[in-house]
């Protein structure tokens, strides 16, 4: 483990589409660094399994917030969190902005108050250095073209056993990525200040190393 600085916990945002690489690398710096790991795409998906544990209907507001501000980080491990219902409960509960309101103090919250023994935190989602944490130091934002993410997605989804159509996942992410940099609010860009790194031709030692190297210029800046 590899401490960096003393004082304020360090908080490492990590952005970018999916299959982009970002759970694996997440994962190596929060093990490097001692840092806890936060997956937000989780978080949603923790509120709509929530919603849908009580017997209430996602798209009733009152029950997604109060599902909301009940969230509790142990919440976050649970093997349903990953089931097609619950992604789409969570799509569901994700549009209303009281909810998103309550999430991003939660993501907050889990930053500046790590778990005990930790010495920060590593998030990973898709604004997180430009809603979420704009004022963390080290932002990373990664990359890939579509090609190379839905052959990713498609041998992950083979791993499991689950079965996959490799044209249906590239549509669904070329068609994910247009909804995301389109939205109104916070579409899918990377921070101004932050490190853009394209993984299309890496493997996730040769982005680990190179994101480990941009953190390091970034502490002698």
């Amino acid at each position: 483990m590899t401490k960096i600085g003393s004082g304020n916990p360090m908080v490492i945002a990590v952005d970018g589409p999916a299959a982009s690489g970002k759970g694996t690398l997440c994962r190596r710096l929060a093990n490097h660094f001692g840092l806890a790991l936060l997956d937000t795409g989780l978080i949603y998906r923790a509120v709509g399994l929530k919603i849908l544990d009580d017997g209430f209907d996602p798209s009733d507001k009152v029950a997604a917030v109060a599902a909301a501000n009940a969230l509790s980080f142990h919440d976050l491990d649970q093997k349903p969190l990953r089931s097609e219902e619950v992604a789409a409960a969570a799509s569901q509960i994700a549009i209303f902005p009281e909810v998103r309101v309550v999430l991003l103090k939660f993501q907050r919250k889990f930053a500046a108050y790590p778990p005990v023994g930790k010495l920060g935190a590593v998030l990973d989602g898709r604004d997180i250095g430009t809603v979420i944490f704009p004022e963390a130091k080290y932002k990373i934002f990664l990359v890939a073209n579509p090609e190379v993410r839905a052959a990713r997605r498609y041998k992950e989804l083979q791993e499991r056993g689950s079965k996959a159509i490799h044209s249906r996942i590239l549509r669904d992410i070329k068609d994910r990525d247009a909804k995301d940099s389109s939205r109104s609010v916070a579409p899918l860009e990377p921070a101004k200040d932050a490190f853009v790194l394209d993984t299309s031709n890496l493997d996730a030692d040769a982005a680990f190393a190179a994101a480990l190297n941009y953190i390091s210029k970034q502490n002698h800046s």
